[in-house]
């Protein structure tokens, strides 16, 4: 089944795919061509459950650049048209407190050009996904628990340490978001 998404550019209406695992390649290895300077790429969602395995495709290709400069921008506006993907800026630090040590956490994918690319905290994206409670979140959450990318005692663990933060989001209904995460890591 080939999912696409409709998108308006210009007043034009046309269609884009959804990412495989070949489109995210050529993604990183095109972003990395094209940018000069050295940077990191975090691909998280479900450019990670393409990447890793789990899922055959993804509708976004979600990026947190490193830095965001307007080359990046440019290069991520060129690469959307030509592969004909939906690249989106967004991470889990963008709906969650940022985990500490995220950063040291984050696998390393491989570098292309002057750009390394890694896969997002696996805590964090975790946590991003159960906060939000898609369904389609809530099977990538059980696939980072059945396969030890997320141990459940640290998961929790994450969850307090953040905790306290969710005050400056307020969006986030604190309980509601520590029963979801207990019943994540109780059903694996």
């Amino acid at each position: 089944m080939i999912d696409y998404s409709l998108v308006v550019a210009d007043n034009e209406l046309f269609m884009r795919h959804s990412s495989s695992r070949e489109k995210i390649t050529k993604f990183m290895e095109g972003f990395g061509r094209r940018i000069k300077k050295k940077g990191r790429v975090y691909l998280t969602g479900g450019a990670t459950a393409v990447l890793l395995d789990w899922r055959d495709t993804t509708i976004d290709i979600d990026i947190k650049p490193v830095p965001d400069t307007d080359e990046v921008f440019q290069v991520i506006a060129e690469l959307k048209d030509e592969l004909g993907v939906n690249i989106e800026l967004a991470s889990p630090g963008d709906f969650i407190p940022p985990l500490p040590g995220w950063e040291d956490r984050s696998v390393f994918i491989g570098q292309q050009g002057s750009l390394h690319f890694f896969h997002y905290d696996f805590y964090a994206q975790a946590l991003a996904k159960i906060e939000r409670g898609h369904a389609q979140d809530q099977k990538d959450v059980h696939e980072m628990l059945s396969r030890g990318l997320v141990k459940r005692e640290m998961l929790l663990s994450f969850f307090e340490s953040i905790r306290p933060q969710l005050i400056r989001y307020p969006a986030i209904d604190e309980a509601s978001f520590a029963a979801k995460v207990r019943e994540a890591v109780q059903h694996v």
